[in-house]
């Protein structure tokens, strides 16, 4: 008759000048070899029911607890993941970084979360901040970082980049469809009558922001709507210049019945400054945002926005990182755009 390990014997054990239980008393409370332990826990080879039960109850008996950290270094990772943000605590990149940890923790990878605040030398620092700290694998949330730049980091570990599209080896992208999301809110004020339909721009080093001024022109050429420059006003993509940018239109005194903000924040700036001269939405003006913060569907009116799927490009990201970390090529793709109607805009009276 085959004799099973012997139970855990906890008062036979000496613990570590910290307190912490180690592998190797979970071994010997179990009566099995260190490679035995090492195997259940990283699940890498079968082990006989009898020794697992016995692992089981000294892990249980001696509230050991896997350092994942250790598991991973000694395969060669850290079993973390750097993700250069551009502002923690913008309202779309915090849900795409809520998206980014809740795929990454439950395979047991951590997030490192930095920011690169729109500014190509502090990614740059961030990436090798990151590359020091031996990540596994880094995630780029758009920002000015060079084509150049984000090959030459792939060549050392894999990368995945949001907000444009690009290929090269260990490298992947996920780019929305801003052009056809900007097109589609333009051509939903055409479809209302309107005609003198203003945009608020976002900063021209961003793509995205060219992509949606160019998707804004194609809608009002399909429509054979002239382009007239002096509606098209700068912004930041914040609050801020929005209520700056209808102040300028306001005061340019050029006539418009509409405006397309090219992000939600800008759109309720522009709110606020329509509101501080009386006029009203939808009434005065119509008014359509990009983005779609959970904020947007509250607002007084709801506004009429473009849903960009900030929380869903956080997990495909996310999901597209543990693909290359399994060495696996990534399947993932983004949504294409959907424009939500609210009550912020209406049809042009005659």
């Amino acid at each position: 008759m085959k004799k099973t390990p012997s139970p855990p014997q906890r008062k036979l054990l000496q613990m570590t000048d910290d307190g912490q239980v180690t592998i190797e008393m979970v071994a010997k409370a179990a009566g099995v070899s260190l490679s035995t332990v090492s195997r259940i826990l990283n699940g890498t080879a079968g082990v006989r029911d009898a020794k697992r039960a016995a692992v089981d109850a000294a892990i249980a008996e001696l509230g050991f607890v896997p350092n994942p950290m250790a598991r991973g270094l000694a395969g060669g990772r850290t079993m973390s993941v750097g993700v250069v943000t551009q502002s923690i605590d913008s309202p779309f990149y915090g849900a795409a970084l809520r998206g980014i940890e809740e795929t990454l923790d439950p395979a047991g990878y951590h997030s490192v979360f930095v920011s690169g605040h729109w500014h190509a030398a502090t990614e740059a620092r961030c990436i090798n901040m990151l590359r020091a700290r031996r990540v596994d694998g880094i995630i780029v949330l758009t920002g000015r970082l060079s084509d150049a730049a984000l090959k030459a980091c792939a060549r050392k570990l894999p990368v995945v980049a949001t907000g444009r599209t690009l290929e090269a080896p260990g490298l992947y992208t996920l780019n929305f469809n801003n052009f056809e999301g900007a097109r589609l809110a333009t051509q939903h004020l055409i479809d209302l009558g309107h005609k003198r339909i203003a945009f608020i721009s976002g900063e021209d080093e961003h793509p995205d922001a060219t992509e949606r001024l160019r998707g804004y022109r194609a809608a009002l050429k399909e429509a054979d709507l002239k382009f007239d420059p002096a509606l098209v006003v700068p912004g930041a993509y914040h609050e801020v210049s929005g209520m700056l940018a209808v102040e300028a239109l306001l005061a340019s005194r050029k006539q418009f019945t509409a405006i397309f903000a090219a992000n939600d924040q800008m759109a309720v700036g522009a709110a606020l400054g329509l509101y501080k001269r009386s006029l009203r939405i939808p009434d005065d003006v119509s008014l359509v945002g990009f983005d779609d913060m959970p904020t947007s569907q509250f607002a007084l009116p709801p506004l009429t926005t473009v849903h960009q799927p900030n929380y869903e490009l956080g997990k495909l990201a996310a999901e597209a990182m543990l693909q290359l970390l399994a060495g696996q090529p990534p399947t993932v793709k983004m949504p294409e755009p959907q424009l939500l109607r609210r009550e912020s805009c209406r049809r042009l009276r005659a």
